[in-house]
């Protein structure tokens, strides 16, 4: 997420960005059930970026799925509802529960169960910050300089049911004609007609409707992993209620929403298989096309990114046919892939559209973020979580490809080493059973860690479980049923137990119902026999119902042994016979099971404290650091989070001591160092000392790291003294 510091270790970083990606966001009250669907939005808006404004018209197609009296629809609180009316013109009144960024719309009569109808919003709004965003502290809906994205998590439409309601859509926008605008499905832009008059508003009521009660502030606190922002005195308001406008007296289509004038133009965005094609993106980009394997991709980046578009490019087409070979086709060929300015997510997406941050976007191809992107092309885009409760499905799946991807590039070694990534986010919050995630607000820590790194790591222990094949198998036959549709834990069950042919209840009910996760401990003896060697043990761990197959590897003088063992219980006996004399037995190796180590439980406690300074809770995040320091005490990474706390209080000289035991501590990982120099450096300048802080900013250049970009900006800070910003002070 955009408040997450630059030197961040590939585990906080995909844990912040993963559901970023998806967008999931805001604090849907788990507990309802939804009353209502939307299966269509006809959208008009007109954006101003230079006086970041924005005014819609938004046709929304409702099901009720039970009798309905209100429908309740998410909205951003930067958005002004001026009227609502539905099919028959009739004016409806219309209320802002700002605590909730919600809408409340009430029916005159009931609409039945089953019965089908279109409201017509109209509504308006500045959205130039993170003020009034549905998540606090959070941009994810601005028109401005230099880029404008309304992405589907800003709530920049009335929506319901976030990223478990599909729906198709027509999106109009319109723009000065200087910008492009990107968006899911077909499009055209044309210009728009010269002298157009701008649509009048329908006359005012002669009395005020009367609104719903006011509603108090909910039991539901919403927490991110971004520091928290006062709320303004708008936020603080209870309710807002809109005024129900006279109705006209003869029934008439809406008009467009369109403030034309000289110099613009309206693009038009139709998707209509349903799914979540709520993004749009709007800036002065330039258009690389790429077409690759049958690929039609277009890579949009601001001038100074060009010369790395067509990589970028090329990159995204490798990786969609990729992913098509495991999953199948999504149905389309067309992928845009979209920069983002760096003060909103990392990355999202939508049908269609891989958007990634200008951070990202580096000579050294950021193809991890991108392959997470793309993946949610199939899972999230193609098919969706039945509940919040499944999430773990798409957001697992998304993570689990982007290993997979990495397998390819980087090798065995490589994916490996995503999987103890996603194995330290699977593990930080492991009290809490996977089926039951849903009771989380969607942007808690919690949340993130389990649908995206345990949810990734199940879909990598079911691999293992049921063998490559039949796992491949299973995942395609997932998508062709179910494309377009949402899926639910039982589905994707069934699915994976008619590809194998193995009942598979008790794998699910182990990693979805439980908690926790095994300590392996081996004995063994080694016995010499006529042939060899035989090795007679037992596997121990503390889960008394756990059981899984678990891969044994035994080093000898001469070929490495392997064998796969059924662990059950706490004691699990196994012989092995090998021609070498044994030198090393290895539980696991491969890292094919979730499994808890005392290298791991190092970096839990460090993700935690992350998450917790992510909030503001430095003191809180020191005691998370300093279990990790009572694991390890030559962590390096343990002492660059603390020095990273010290910083954020300005306590420089217990910050330049914790940076250096860093750099003489362990090295894992290997970018602390030089991170650790030119933060030192940066604490030099900042306390006037020039020729210390150029020593520090050279020996992070003779690294020769560039992790995130630390090789550019230490050549930065050589040229110029380092100064803080606003944005320095908070973030760094």
């Amino acid at each position: 997420m955009h408040i997450v510091r630059r030197p961040l270790g590939r585990v906080a970083l995909f844990c912040a960005l993963m559901i970023a990606a998806l967008g999931i966001a805001f604090h849907v009250r788990a507990a309802e059930t939804a009353k209502f669907r939307v299966d269509d939005y006809k959208i008009d808006a007109h954006l101003t970026p230079k006086t970041n404004k924005i005014a819609a018209r938004a046709q929304v197609k409702i099901t009720a799925l039970d009798e309905l009296n209100i429908a309740n629809f998410e909205l951003h609180n930067g958005l002004r509802v001026t009227k609502v009316w539905d099919a028959e013109n009739n004016a409806l009144p219309a209320e802002r529960v700002l605590q909730e960024s919600s809408v409340r719309v009430q029916f005159p009569q009931a609409l039945a169960k089953g019965a089908t109808t279109t409201l017509t919003f109209d509504y308006e709004g500045t959205l130039d910050s993170a003020d009034e965003s549905p998540v606090p502290g959070l941009k994810l809906a601005y028109v401005g300089e230099p880029i404008s994205y309304l992405l589907y998590a800003g709530r920049w439409f009335p929506m319901v049911g976030y990223g478990t309601n599909r729906f198709t859509s027509t999106i109009n926008v319109t723009v000065p004609d200087d910008l492009t605008v990107i968006g899911s499905g077909s499009e055209s832009a044309p210009p728009v007609p010269q002298q157009q008059p701008a649509a009048q508003p329908t006359a005012g009521p002669e009395k005020p409707q009367a609104s719903l009660s006011s509603v108090p502030f909910g039991n539901s606190f919403q927490e991110d992993t971004a520091p928290k922002l006062k709320r303004t005195p708008k936020a603080r308001r209870k309710t807002k209620s809109t005024a129900a406008p006279k109705a006209p007296a003869k029934p008439a289509a809406p008009e467009p929403v369109r403030k034309a004038s000289t110099g613009e133009k309206t693009y038009t965005f139709v998707w209509n298989r349903a799914s979540f094609p709520g993004t749009i993106i709007a800036g002065r980009f330039t258009d690389t096309a790429v077409s690759e394997a049958g690929l039609n991709i277009h890579v949009y980046f601001l001038p100074e990114k060009k010369q790395l578009a067509a990589e970028y490019g090329a990159t995204a087409a490798r990786e969609y046919a990729y992913f098509t070979t495991l999953y199948g086709p999504t149905g389309t060929t067309n992928l845009k892939v979209v920069q983002l300015p760096d003060d909103t997510v990392p990355s999202a997406w939508a049908p269609e559209i891989a958007a990634i941050s200008a951070r990202a976007i580096q000579e050294k191809t950021n193809y991890r973020l991108l392959a997470n992107s793309i993946a949610h092309q199939w899972w999230g885009g193609l098919l969706s979580p039945a509940t919040r409760n499944d999430m773990w499905i798409s957001e697992g799946m998304a993570r689990y490809s982007e290993a997979r991807y990495i397998a390819q590039l980087a090798g065995q070694a490589g994916f490996e080493e995503a999987t103890k990534d996603m194995s330290v986010g699977a593990l930080a919050y492991e009290t809490t059973p996977l089926s039951q995630v849903g009771q989380f607000d969607t942007f808690d820590p919690a949340f993130q860690s389990l649908v995206t790194d345990k949810g990734g790591m199940i879909f990598h222990m079911l691999r293992w479980v049921i063998g490559d094949a039949n796992f491949d198998k299973s995942m395609r036959a997932l998508v062709t049923q179910y494309a377009g549709k949402p899926v639910a834990a039982d589905d994707l069950r069934k699915v994976t137990e008619q590809a194998s042919g193995e009942q598979l209840t008790w794998f699910y009910t182990q990693w979805l119902d439980s908690t926790g996760a095994p300590e392996f401990k081996n004995k063994y003896t080694v016995f010499r026999v006529q042939k060899g060697f035989r090795i007679v043990g037992q596997i121990q761990q503390d889960l008394d119902l756990f059981r899984m197959p678990v891969e044994l590897r035994v080093d000898t003088d001469g070929q490495t042994e392997m064998k796969r063992i059924e662990v059950v219980g706490t004691d699990s006996s196994f012989t092995v016979e090998t021609f070498g004399k044994p030198r090393r037995i290895t539980v696991d190796p491969g890292n094919r099971v979730l499994k808890n180590s005392p290298e791991l439980k190092v970096r839990t406690a460090i993700v935690r404290g992350q998450q917790l300074v992510q909030q503001g809770n430095l003191a809180e995040a020191l005691k998370e650091f300093q279990k990790a320091l009572d694991s390890n005490k030559n962590s390096s990474l343990a002492h660059y989070r603390i020095a990273e706390v010290f910083y954020l209080q300005r306590n420089y000289q217990a910050a330049a001591n914790a940076y250096r035991d860093s750099l003489n501590g362990d090295a894992e990982p290997r970018w602390t160092e030089v991170w650790s120099h030119i933060q030192l450096g940066k604490i030099f300048d900042l306390t006037g000392q020039r020729d210390r802080a150029l020593n520090e900013y050279k020996q992070a250049i003779a690294t020769n790291d560039n992790t995130q970009g630390a090789l550019e900006e230490a050549r930065r800070y050589t040229q110029s003294p380092f100064q803080p910003t606003k944005t320095t002070a908070s973030s760094q």
